[in-house]
């Protein structure tokens, strides 16, 4: 029993102001947790509004840099490059996914020319490419045939890796393919190029503005991608994805999409302890940026990033990471933004 008055203990006392709540507070999030998605096209001069995610462009070459300087100026640490290829250089076997000469690779070179330091990822995936949105090569009834696929995501991420890419980010959910991606680079020589592995990507309703985005949803009908992508009903074989990518040789693994599966990405970090990254993806994105005449939209992008954090996030990718990069650099402390309403 307690002696004397009650209560003895007092949790508000930590709360009882911002700077009392920053000594205790367990999580923080910082400029250097995020990455920016960034959508990437031919031409030049070229900024191209997305119509189904309000703020978002798509950009040549020549206007990526900009983007790229401004992330370095804001001290976001990397980006991730998405492509929207023109239609005709899509195919069944989607050969513009491997070409040295492509959009990727050269965005990549003029990048890491402009910006050795930017952290480069960039999408190992055939959706791009295809002339059905798939993630692989497929065969009878649109059946995605895993092991043909593997052999063109392997030298998808070669033609990747030889550009300058950091990492690259296998997102097709094929089986075995982070080992065989890294067999790959390692007989290639690149010893030192990261592969971050989607291992729980879930087969969600929450990115269809991004297909729109790289030019994926070419096709009347919607794309079913459930006999590769992951059942939202199911959890624990995220974990047994996850297991397999660590295996084969993944150095950072993502759960994909962010909010609607923050107990995965707990159980991932906390079962793992691997490096863990968030992806807080479009549909996400563009939920939020419709709420925001109806709520604090700074201070609900900040709640949302921390969530992330407290799960277990090493690192987030969001396409409002150069939202949350301006509002951090202002703020001295998350207290401004999460004081008395």
């Amino acid at each position: 029993m307690y002696a004397g008055s009650f209560p003895l203990t007092r949790l508000r006392r930590c709360r009882k102001n911002q700077f009392t709540q920053a000594l205790v507070q367990e999580n923080s999030l910082q400029v250097t947790d995020l990455v920016y998605p960034v959508f990437v096209s031919e031409g030049t001069q070229l900024i191209r509004p997305i119509a189904t995610m309000p703020g978002q462009n798509c950009y040549s070459i020549d206007q990526l840099l900009n983007v790229a300087a401004e992330c370095v100026k804001l001290g976001i640490p990397g980006i991730a490059l998405f492509p929207n290829i023109e239609l005709a250089k899509k195919d069944k076997l989607a050969s513009e996914a491997y070409n040295p000469q492509g959009l990727i690779p050269r965005a990549i070179t003029e990048l890491k020319q402009k910006f050795p330091d930017l952290v480069i990822f960039t999408d190992v995936a055939l959706d791009p490419y295809t002339l059905n949105g798939h993630d692989g090569i497929t065969g009878d009834a649109n059946y995605v045939l895993n092991d043909i696929t593997l052999e063109i995501l392997s030298k998808q991420a070669l033609c990747h890796a030889a550009a300058g890419a950091d990492f690259v980010c296998p997102s097709d959910m094929m089986d075995g393919r982070i080992l065989k991606i890294r067999q790959h680079l390692e007989a290639a020589g690149y010893v030192n190029t990261g592969i971050l592995a989607y291992s729980a990507k879930y087969n969600s309703n929450f990115y269809g503005p991004f297909r729109e985005a790289v030019g994926a949803s070419c096709n009347a009908e919607k794309i079913d991608k459930s006999s590769y992508q992951l059942n939202p009903a199911d959890a624990n074989v995220a974990m047994h994805e996850t297991f397999i990518d660590i295996q084969e040789g993944a150095d950072i693994v993502m759960i994909k999409p962010g909010l609607p599966y923050l107990d995965i990405l707990y159980r991932v970090k906390h079962e793992f302890k691997k490096p863990t990254a968030a992806y807080h993806v479009s549909g996400e994105y563009l939920m939020l940026k419709h709420c925001a005449s109806f709520i604090d939209y700074n201070a609900a992008i900040i709640e949302i990033m921390l969530c992330f954090k407290r799960a277990g996030a090493d690192f987030i990718w969001t396409y409002a990471a150069l939202d949350v990069a301006k509002i951090l650099n202002k703020h001295n402390h998350l207290g401004e933004l999460h004081g008395k309403k």
